[in-house]
C-alpha cells in the first residue's frame, strides 16, 4: 500500500503525522531541525515542543520559531509532570539510547501516548549479510561501521512487540514500511513485515 506524504515530509513522518490529532499537545524528542513539528503547528494546529541534543539542529529549530530545548532528552524529560502531553514523539532514536525501558516508562509517565520508531534489525538485507559474509551489516537505514556507529543496540518488530507485551504496554497502531533515511516516499508492508520493512512505527499506550 503506498501513502502520499505531506508535502517537505520524510515518509516515516508523514505517518506519524497522520496519528496526530489537531490541537494535541505534542513532545519530538530528538526532533533535529524541526521539520515534523512546523508541519504539525501549520497544519494540525498543535501545541509542540522539541527537544534536541544537536546545537546546530536547536538553533534552527529556534530560528523557525518552534519551542525547542537544546540538551539530552534523558534529563530534560524528568522536568515535566505526570500527563502533560497528548502524545511524545521518540522518531529514529530508541536505538541510540542508553536504557529505552526506562526512558519509555518516563514517556509514558508525561504522555498519554508515545510514538516510537526505529530501524527495523531484522530486515532480508540485513540477513543475508550476516548470513553470507558473517559481518556486522550495513544498510541505507543503519549506514555505519562497528567501530564508528552511535547506534549501541539493534532492535526488530519482533522484538518491540515482544517488549511491549512483557512490560505491559498497549500497541494502539503499528506500521511497518519500506523506506529509506531522508526519503519523501516509500511503501506501508502487510505482509512478512519483520522480514521486508526498513522501519517499524508504532503508538503506545499504558
Amino acid at each position: 500500500m503506498a501513502l502520499n506524504p505531506p508535502e517537505q515530509l520524510r515518509f516515516d513522518l508523514s505517518i506519524i503525522a497522520s496519528w496526530i490529532k489537531p490541537g494535541a499537545r505534542v513532545l519530538d524528542l530528538g526532533c533535529g531541525r524541526g521539520d515534523l513539528l512546523a508541519w504539525l503547528t501549520q497544519h494540525k494546529n498543535i501545541q509542540g515542543t522539541g527537544i534536541e541534543q544537536n546545537k546546530e539542529k536547536a538553533a534552527a529549530c529556534i530560528g523557525r520559531g518552534l519551542s525547542v530545548l537544546q540538551g539530552d532528552l534523558r534529563d530534560e524529560v524528568q522536568d515535566y509532570p505526570d500527563g502533560c502531553f497528548d502524545v511524545v514523539i521518540l522518531s529514529q532514536t530508541l536505538q541510540q539510547v542508553y536504557q529505552p525501558d526506562e526512558l519509555l516508562k518516563s514517556l509514558a509517565r508525561i504522555g498519554k501516548q508515545v510514538i516510537v520508531s526505529f530501524p527495523n534489525f531484522s530486515h532480508f538485507s540485513i540477513r543475508m549479510q550476516i548470513l553470507f559474509k558473517g559481518q556486522a551489516p550495513k544498510s541505507n537505514e543503519l549506514p555505519y561501521s562497528w567501530y564508528d556507529t552511535p547506534n549501541i543496540r539493534v532492535i526488530t518488530l519482533a522484538d518491540f512487540r515482544k517488549f511491549s507485551k512483557e512490560v505491559g504496554y498497549t500497541i494502539v497502531k503499528e506500521c511497518a514500511i519500506n523506506t529509506h533515511d531522508q526519503e519523501r516516499h516509500g511503501k506501508i508492508v502487510s505482509i512478512f513485515s519483520n522480514l521486508r520493512a526498513t522501519y517499524g512505527l508504532f503508538l503506545i499506550e499504558t
